[in-house]
């Protein structure tokens, strides 16, 4: 075979879950890479894929026109459960929308159910007695009106699963509110009330998980006094800068979204005790990372790391809970971070009291990550 001029490309049609991917790679690529630039096209992990070219499985470290990959080739590839970022393979049907849980909630039975837009006086009354609007569940399509008008009266709105659209500038009646959860609603950027929030000094937790978001205003950094920000199963691609900002902030929680790479500026969030960034598109961690002293648990799972910041182990010396399954990170490659000895004695420590006690513990100890056996 004749060997191919420098810099020259082929390019490969790789079959993979319904659809053709065309690949653009050097002509003198080894399979490792041809894996490598499938990942952001499939979100299939190196490891968990597995290429098969005329019935033969091409070997990573192999060239591909040693075995016979030329321009045109159609190659198959066969994708290892669970290895992969973001929230699962890209299928041939990936872009058609996935209904949420509570969209198959509310489908009941054949009738709709009536929507619970009226509130008694009663209720009202009873709402500013106790602080609590609790409004799970009602099939709202907006937050109703006497909400509003319980003032300052009010600690806890909880209006999680519904229909509603969009959060108002009213928010700002609430004044004395600790707890906002917004969960599994259909809220997209343009309509909630960023301006109305920022007047509500008092907020801790804000939970915007389950619903339509794609960015975050920068403004979110002067909500100082959250203690918890939830804001998984969006399509978030990134961070504000001023995330930063949030010097109080104990829990974040992220998970199933599309974010690609995080500000250094996470690292200022010097209260963080825990992450869950599980199912998104990460390649790395910043270095700032390592100035969150007070961090505990950290999940990572599902996502394109391949290495962690070199003193993630020293300096976040709290940390005890790691979760690094379904990532480039093997069992192998986190042994050989600086200070995984002292952490792994943490974690056991910590597995070791909850058996005695028999709390929160199956009995089996999770390593953390994969071994490097689990392939495809």
């Amino acid at each position: 075979m004749e060997s191919s001029p420098p810099g020259a490309t082929i390019t490969v049609q790789v079959k993979f879950a319904g659809r053709t991917i065309p690949v653009e790679v050097p002509a003198a690529a080894a399979a490792a890479e041809l894996k490598r630039l499938l990942q952001p096209l499939t979100n299939v992990l190196p490891r968990g894929q597995r290429l098969i070219c005329k019935g033969k499985v091409l070997a990573d470290a192999s060239s591909l026109s040693s075995m016979q990959v030329v321009d045109g080739s159609k190659v198959m590839l066969i994708a290892s459960q669970g290895l992969h970022q973001g929230d699962g393979p890209i299928t041939k049907n990936s872009s058609v929308p996935v209904p949420s849980a509570r969209r198959a909630s509310n489908v009941k039975g054949s009738q709709p159910q009536k929507l619970e837009t009226n509130i008694s006086k009663s209720q009202s009354e009873r709402w500013k007695l106790t602080g609590i609007i609790a409004l799970s569940d009602c099939n709202l399509k907006a937050v109703p009106e006497e909400v509003w008008d319980c003032g300052s009266s009010i600690r806890v709105l909880d209006v999680s699963n519904n229909c509603i659209e969009a959060i108002p500038q009213e928010i700002t009646a609430l004044k004395s509110l600790h707890k906002l959860i917004l969960t599994a609603n259909d809220i997209t950027d343009g309509n909630i009330s960023w301006e109305g929030l920022l007047c509500v000094q008092t907020l801790t937790v804000l939970s915007l998980s389950q619903n339509r978001l794609v960015t975050l205003p920068s403004s979110l950094g002067s909500l100082t006094y959250l203690r918890e920000l939830r804001i998984a199963n969006n399509r978030l691609e990134n961070l504000p800068v001023e995330t930063g900002l949030l010097k109080h902030l104990e829990l974040l929680v992220a998970s199933n979204n599309r974010i690609t790479s995080l500000p250094s500026s996470i690292g200022d969030c010097e209260s963080l005790i825990e992450v869950d960034l599980s199912s998104n598109l990460l390649a790395e961690l910043p270095e700032a990372f390592v100035n969150l002293q007070y961090l505990k648990a950290l999940h990572l799972r599902n996502n394109g790391l391949t290495s962690l910041p070199s003193n993630l182990f020293k300096k976040c010396w709290r940390l005890i809970t790691l979760d690094l399954h379904g990532t480039g990170i093997t069992n192998d490659i986190l042994r050989q971070v600086e200070g995984w000895e002292e952490f792994d004695e943490r974690r056991r420590k910590k597995h070791q009291k909850q058996l005695d006690f028999r709390v929160g513990s199956s009995g089996v100890f999770d390593e953390g990550a994969d071994d490097d056996n689990r392939r495809a």
